[in-house]
């Protein structure tokens, strides 16, 4: 089976082709770069974007089915550039889809995102809960991929199945997201600082998990089905400090005057990933984080290796 991951070469879709590999299958990443967590040449790699659809085609012939993770995802970001986030979340997604089906590529799995029920009245929701209008730009981007998905199925006969993620954490994430902040200040020495009591939650997913989920929902069980996969563990803001202090050593936490309206957090059910994949989030947070530091401190020790041996004269 060769299944093309788009954002192959990012931190969730790194994952997936790794565990891909270990499934047995054959990854292929369609990416704007060559993938930096793996070898050069070990996995068939098309570099371009999804605002281009004969890229897309091309990067799908000879695909069963595509795993489609690619998007603009940091909300910062697309709240900054409203435009350019809607054309790659947006329209990349219609792209996909349509080279899906003039590639007869036969089921595209969509990552969307466990935030769409973030206007919900419910504080427990499920697949079954009905989405409320979104009020945030990103949301509404993966909420119309979600919607494109569906039109593709009863119009095209493109089958698909959306899987809504948790809060992503673990090797290779982004800088900018929280255990990443919290665990290079930790290492800094500098102090954690967390707005109010911190005792606002969050559900967050280990990678590697959340990797095999996305895999599982490639069964033919799962086509045109809507999946929560989120993690297990309730964790405050407050545990995540205090979790990264247990790990990295020991530094000040420090509380900061609440903001406005923050977020309090969803309960959110992967009972039917459950059920019906088999799915289970087996990594615990605390696990995670020691993951993730391990990983961060090799990474670093590596970098020190590879410029040990660099004339420093040549760098002047």
């Amino acid at each position: 089976m060769r299944v093309l991951v788009t954002g192959g070469a990012g931190f969730i879709g790194s994952h997936v082709v790794d565990r891909l590999r270990a499934h047995g299958a054959t990854p292929r990443i369609f990416d704007l770069a060559h993938s930096p967590h793996h070898e050069s040449g070990s996995v068939d790699t098309f570099l371009g974007s999804l605002l281009d659809p004969e890229a897309l085609r091309l990067a799908m012939n000879g695909c069963h089915a595509v795993i489609h993770l690619a998007a603009y995802a940091d909300v910062n970001e697309v709240a900054a550039d409203p435009v350019y986030a809607e054309h790659v979340n947006t329209r990349g997604t219609v792209n996909v889809l349509e080279a899906a089906r003039r590639s007869g590529v036969k089921r595209v799995v969509y990552g969307s995102t466990t935030w769409v029920y973030g206007d919900c009245a419910e504080t427990h929701v499920d697949e079954t809960t009905v989405i409320a209008a979104p009020s945030h730009l990103y949301t509404a981007t993966k909420l119309a991929g979600e919607h494109y998905c569906r039109a593709y199925h009863e119009m095209y006969d493109v089958d698909s199945t959306v899987l809504r993620f948790g809060i992503p954490y673990g090797p290779r994430a982004r800088e900018a997201a929280v255990v990443p902040i919290f665990v290079r200040k930790a290492l800094a020495g500098e102090p954690l600082t967390i707005a109010g009591d911190g005792l606002q939650f969050r559900k967050f997913v280990y990678v590697e998990d959340l990797a095999d989920g996305v895999v599982l929902a490639l069964k033919p069980g799962a086509a045109n089905r809507i999946y929560n996969l989120d993690g297990r563990e309730k964790v405050t803001i407050l545990q995540i400090a205090e979790t990264v202090r247990e790990v990295v050593g020991d530094v000040e936490i420090v509380h900061t005057e609440a903001r406005g309206a923050d977020f309090s957090g969803k309960e959110v059910s992967s009972e039917r990933a459950e059920q019906e994949l088999g799915w289970v989030p087996t990594t615990s947070f605390s696990e995670g984080v020691r993951r993730y530091v391990e990983w961060r401190n090799a990474r670093t020790a590596g970098e020190e290796e590879s410029w040990s041996g660099v004339d420093r004269e040549l760098l002047v």
